[in-house]
């Protein structure tokens, strides 16, 4: 019994033994580490102190776990060393040397300690570094890498993975990343956005790179080099993920509005489109949250003053009226809401036209008429279209008009909130050539909106909308539109302008993400004024740099085919009030799809244009009533002064009425205009002067 019990205890004992023994079938591999610290491989390895020692400590040709364990160094350069089959058992190294060999694949990712890893010049087609969260220091070149995983490396400082194979690099992860060499690869594309400038990139001999996407700050070098190194083909910009590079901490909440003053509940309505500007202590940016009445605002580490804005702010309390934030120190994301409350009382409508299918001779035409209550009480009343039905035949609307007559619809509305939007889609066909009257390319057409009510509103400037629009034949789905036209009327120098921009997807792939961007020109322009006003996906605004704006359709997917491929977004802005006659102010934006060079779109000119030059007071000869008028605006001569004609323009100074030989005119049939504002323009012998009028 005593024998077989010593023969267990024997056998357990090699057993667990040669369980300790680390399996390295690379021989030469297995060589260097058994004879470290003596003649030819003395300087092979170190040990947890940093001298270099025997690995094989018991001189039994083996290397045990223990061994390993004391191991923080190797270096088995040029050894022609295939494989590293058993460095897994190094559990404590920091240290790799293994450069110059014949090693095809390198798995180091359970060593966790492991600070500086070369391996360069052998014949890696696989590298396995990820989880690294030591590792500061690679260089991985002259191998045959084809991608390279860098996930969670968060102390990586230097990456060389220069001549390899690699199509994408993604080094967004490194957030201490300070020098890149990628240069002589296959890359295609090259995400560097990682919240910290590089001291160094080096990406030459990549002929094939079509896009890099760093952070803001680097765009300006990384452009100049790929021109200089002739990448004709490549995009470059920050859109490959719309928050900071790098770390980054997420304010977050909803906006509702406490229309009855008793405190917001979660049943209150939410705010759309809300507007933030956010203050580091140094800069400030804004936001404009998407349409759903929740906000997201993404920042890196500081102290952040959020600040909630309104279109009008007397209108309305707001509470918090501001936070401040500090990340790291705070949680997050931050949750905070904010609650929109009544301030007096206060009427005030908009309205607007957005063509969303353009005008061809013989085809349909569709037209967004959109509506909003941007005062602080619920209102009822009457939406109005005017166009000229003896070149437009009403085809269809939704909803369904309420009265039609000729060339007018009428639809009613009801209960219209606070801050509620509304719309309604009009259908028109346009003449063809072959029709009477012809539609031609470059005709005009005119329409007029309205809502009323206009008395009691506090602003009855935008009541009302004036559109003129072009007929095209084939037409660029990329563009850009002033919606007041290319001449308006001096009358709107200080006041909102329209702009409608529209993109289409014509490649063959959908796009999952389309940033419309626009640099605003400060010396024309109010961008505090700038209000989003549709978009045909959901999107958010960004506004940086004073003047650049950013609306983003984020993983919207636009389709490719013919039918679904179309969007758009407009806005509205000031004009400065320090602009006079003659001035004239352009707008282009560019459209990036996905990681696709920018379309540009035309430039929009308007020109503020008087409607003719004033020699007297029209008060001093004339009177002009009623006012606002409905059909007959009667003409009332105070003095001796002779008429010779009458003209009518509307705000866009296109002619609308003309009465050549008014010598005897007291009145003018305006019953047939559509609803807007208008000039009456009087020729005499003492010259020309103007007034305006409302035609109800």
């Amino acid at each position: 019994m005593k024998k077989l019990y010593f023969l267990l205890l024997c056998l357990l004992f090699f057993t667990t033994a040669k369980a300790q023994i680390v399996a390295i079938p690379d021989a030469t591999f297995k060589e260097k580490l058994v004879l470290s610290g003596k003649g030819q491989y003395l300087y092979v390895a170190k040990n947890l102190s940093g001298v270099y020692f025997e690995v094989d400590a018991n001189k039994d040709g083996e290397i045990q776990t223990t061994e390993a364990l004391q191991v923080s160094y190797l270096n088995v350069i040029g050894s022609t060393i295939i494989d590293l089959t058993g460095i897994l058992s190094f559990k404590n190294l920091e240290t790799l040397y293994c450069n110059n060999n014949k090693i095809t694949a390198l798995d180091v990712r359970g060593l966790i300690g492991l600070k500086d890893i070369i391996c360069s010049n052998n014949q890696l087609k696989s590298l396995n570094i990820n989880g690294l969260i030591n590792l500061t220091h690679i260089d991985c070149s002259y191998n045959q890498i084809v991608s390279l995983n860098l996930d969670n490396l968060p102390s990586m400082y230097e990456l060389n993975c220069g001549k390899n194979n690699i199509t994408t690099l993604n080094t967004s992860d490194l957030v201490n990343l300070w020098g890149l060499n990628c240069w002589g690869n296959q890359l295609e594309s090259l995400f560097l956005k990682n919240g910290k400038e590089q001291g160094s990139v080096q990406f030459n001999e990549n002929p094939n790179l079509k896009f890099v996407c760093a952070d803001e700050s680097e765009l300006g070098w990384l452009q100049n080099n790929v021109v200089s190194l002739g990448y004709n083909n490549c995009v470059v910009n920050s859109y490959c993920s719309f928050n900071p590079g790098g770390t980054f901490y997420t304010i977050q909440g909803n906006q509702k509005i406490d229309l009855n003053n008793n405190g917001c509940e979660e049943s209150d309505s939410s705010l759309a489109n809300q507007r933030f500007n956010i203050f580091d202590g140094l800069n400030s940016k804004e936001i404009i949250s998407n349409s759903s009445g929740s906000f997201r605002i993404a920042v890196k580490q500081g102290n952040y003053t959020i600040t909630p804005i309104l279109e009008n702010l007397s209108y309305f309390n707001i509470s918090p009226s501001s936070i401040n934030v500090n990340f790291p120190t705070q949680t997050s994301p931050y949750n905070q809401d904010f609650c929109i409350s009544p301030k007096g009382l206060h009427n005030d409508l908009e309205i607007t036209i957005l063509p969303t299918v353009p005008a061809r001779p013989g085809f349909d035409a569709t037209y967004k008429i959109i509506y909003k209550n941007k005062g602080n009480s619920t209102l009822s009343g009457l939406v109005t279209l005017t166009f000229n039905d003896a070149v437009l035949d009403y085809v269809s609307s939704v909803p369904v008009v309420n009265n039609q007559v000729v060339d007018k619809l009428s639809w009613n509305y009801t209960n219209l909130q606070p801050f509620e939007k509304r719309e309604i889609t009009v259908t028109l066909n346009v003449n063809s050539p072959m029709e009477t009257p012809a539609v031609n390319l470059g005709d005009r057409l005119s329409f007029n909106a309205l809502i009323t009510p206009v008395t009691g509103d506090e602003k009855p400037v935008d009541n009302s909308f004036a559109f003129r629009q072009i007929v095209v034949g084939s037409f660029d789905p990329n563009d850009k539109t002033c919606l007041e036209g290319d001449a308006i009327t001096p009358e709107l120098i200080g006041e909102y302008v329209h702009y409608l921009i529209r993109f289409e997807n014509t490649g063959t792939y959908p796009a999952q993400n389309i940033v419309v961007k626009d640099l605003i020109d400060l010396s024309k322009f109010d961008i505090s004024t700038l209000v989003p006003t549709k978009g045909s996906h959901e999107f958010i605004t960004n506004i940086s740099n004073g003047n650049k704006v950013e609306f983003i359709f984020e993983s919207i997917n636009l389709p490719f085919d013919d039918a679904t491929n179309d969007g758009y977004i407009a806005f509205k802005i000031k004009t400065l009030p320090t602009l006079v006659t003659g001035d004239s102010f352009t707008n282009e934006a560019s459209i990036y799809f996905d990681y696709n060079f920018p379309i540009l779109t035309n430039k929009a000119t308007s020109t503020f244009k008087t409607l003719g030059i004033t020699d007297f007071a029209f008060s001093d000869y004339f009177s002009v009533y009623p006012n606002p008028v409905n059909d007959i605006l009667n003409i009332n001569v105070k003095t001796a002064i002779e008429l010779q004609s009458i003209a009518v323009l509307d705000v866009l100074g296109q002619l609308v009425i003309a009465v050549p030989n008014a010598q005897s005119i007291s009145k003018v049939d305006v019953s047939k205009l559509a609803t807007g504002k208008y000039f009456l323009k009087m020729n005499t012998d003492k010259g020309t002067s103007n007034m305006k009028f409302i035609k109800n």
